[in-house]
């Protein structure tokens, strides 16, 4: 058993010039790494000594049974007030890989998060070249501003708020900014030697590309799943999703650039600017330049969809992939920007986001506890399982009747049933990629498409052999993603963009799952110190 004590904490920190106070883990920025091995039993102290209420998501734990541990405020908690404390309990089972904690309440997670290292279970190795070394790369993003005072001004305004000033690597932009050589990232690597890169990406509103100048990447596991290796010159990773890769130090000594940039192929304005680390040779001085990445076009669609097509499940006997075969619940969720009214906006009106025409509506009290003890009046398990009205949904853009309903709606879901959810995009005053995560569980990718996803011809393409088993998936601009899981984990379970801009604005929902037959298949009493509403 690991006891780990985590402060949350306001200090001052200095990035492009600019020194603000933002919120950290124990004076970290990132915060620390919670290693574990697979098997484990975890104790996380968390102390709030922020004047935020505060809460900690472990993003991919499955929690079974145990979604008091999950951390989402006013999902399965209720926040850590100032000057209180809460200890997440948690046991680590049938994972291991790199997964990742974050705030999970207002944009705090701008800069509260850190990297969770699952080990293999003592004895068991990599099912692939064990690396002579391995580090964290934590992608993220930096505002100059106040975070949370930049998203208010948006709420008041009705608009998205101001777009980050810098990407950052391992919370340090890079020597492509100003002020920011000693905000530099490095690592030393001995030539011939291969490392394991443990890649996740934090940042709050954008896919990332991510290469290293004259390396290739080895992907090996993807969201703490092995996977079938496969080389590329670049990877794309999207918002909560995290990749581990292979890194052969075979090119000649020198110093050389790994960088990250956004990846966006829709007309939207983003914060393009490249964010760089140095993977810098033994031996080799400081003052030798290092060399350029060559990273794909920002908006280069053709990597983006051939990569993501190239992730497979490993699939052996050791690492099976159990695909749900036998469907028993078909879901499918349109994804829609919208326009409601808002008498004090700037225009009278204000963004919102939808799944099924419908803007999540956080309650005051956690769904978790309101379903646990039955009290009514919280939310309601009407979420419909299809769009009310179907339409062209990737046609020609609609900018009418851009009107969503509101309400805290959520889906029930039979226990241990299978579900396949479709996730279709749609271009309701725009097309956009959205990374959803669903809580609590991983599940299978069995397709993707671009354009209106069709019932009868594209099942026949599912991969329902070797899928990609993930925990948060990229929809594809203008496009389609079709998921499957087994309903095995009781509770009340968040789904998600991981956008952080439309998530605030209420592209978000949640599953009751029901309790199974017999104590062990039912949700777990929620422990004593559970934060009160």
């Amino acid at each position: 058993m690991h006891f780990i004590y985590l402060q949350i904490q306001v200090k001052n920190v200095s990035r492009l010039c600019h020194s603000k106070p933002i919120v950290t883990v124990n004076g970290m920025f990132p915060g620390p790494t919670i290693y574990a091995r697979e098997g484990d039993t975890i104790l996380v102290n968390v102390t709030n000594y922020a004047q935020y209420n505060m809460s900690i998501h472990w993003h991919g734990l499955k929690q079974y049974r145990n979604g008091w541990a999950d951390g989402p405020a006013y999902i399965t908690q209720c926040p850590i007030k100032t000057g209180n404390s809460y200890t997440y309990n948690m046991t680590i089972t049938g994972q291991r890989g790199t997964l990742w904690w974050h705030a999970h309440i207002f944009w705090l997670r701008a800069t509260v998060y850190g990297a969770i290292v699952i080990l293999p279970k003592q004895g068991t190795g990599f099912p692939f070249p064990q690396p002579y070394s391995e580090t964290n790369l934590i992608l993220g993003e930096w505002w100059n501003n106040d975070v949370e005072e930049v998203v208010k001004q948006g709420n008041r305004l009705g608009l998205p708020p101001n777009m980050s000033d810098a990407h950052t690597i391992n919370g340090k932009p890079g020597p492509l900014f100003p002020c920011s050589e000693k905000h530099t990232f490095a690592m030393e690597v001995e030539q011939g030697k291969t490392y394991l890169l443990r890649i996740i990406n934090a940042a709050l509103n954008d896919e990332l590309f991510f290469a290293i100048a004259g390396h290739n990447l080895t992907v090996v596991e993807v969201d703490a799943v092995y996977t079938k290796p496969f080389t590329s010159q670049a990877i794309l990773i999207a918002p909560g999703q995290t990749t581990n890769v292979l890194v052969q130090a075979n090119n000649a000594p020198s110093r050389y650039f790994m960088a990250a940039r956004p990846f966006m192929d829709a007309p939207l304005s983003i914060d393009n600017k490249t964010a760089t680390a140095i993977l810098q040779y033994k031996g080799i001085p400081n003052s030798v330049q290092p060399v350029l990445s060559q990273l794909p076009a920002l908006n280069d669609t053709a990597f983006a969809l051939s990569y993501n097509g190239k992730l497979r499940s490993l699939n052996t006997a050791m690492y099976p992939a159990n695909v749900p075969l036998k469907v028993d619940r078909q879901l499918f969720y349109t994804i829609g920007l919208g326009i409601n009214q808002c008498t004090t906006c700037l225009n009278g009106t204000q963004l919102s986001a939808s799944l099924n025409n419908i803007t999540f509506v956080m309650p005051q009290i956690g769904l978790l506890q309101a379903h646990y003890f039955n009290t009514k009046g919280v939310f309601t398990t009407d979420f419909p399982d299809r769009p009310p009205t179907p339409f062209n949904y990737t046609g020609a853009p609609l900018t009418a009747n851009l009107g969503t309903k509101q309400g805290t709606r959520l889906s029930k879901i039979t226990f241990n049933s299978t579900v396949e959810l479709v996730l279709q995009d749609t271009n309701l005053l725009t097309v956009e990629s959205h990374p959803f995560h669903l809580h609590g569980y991983n599940f299978f990718i069995v397709g993707t498409g671009v354009g209106n996803f069709d019932p009868k011809k594209d099942p026949a393409k599912f991969n329902l052999v070797d899928p990609p088993e993930r925990n948060t998936v990229g929809v594809p601009t203008g496009g389609w993603a079709a998921i499957r899981f087994r309903a095995d984990n009781p509770g009340v379970w968040f789904m998600h963009c991981h956008l952080e801009l439309h998530t605030s604005w209420g592209l978000k929902m949640a599953f009751v799952v029901e309790n199974g037959k017999g104590s062990d298949k039912s949700v777990l009493p929620p422990p004593a110190d559970l934060p009160p509403c």
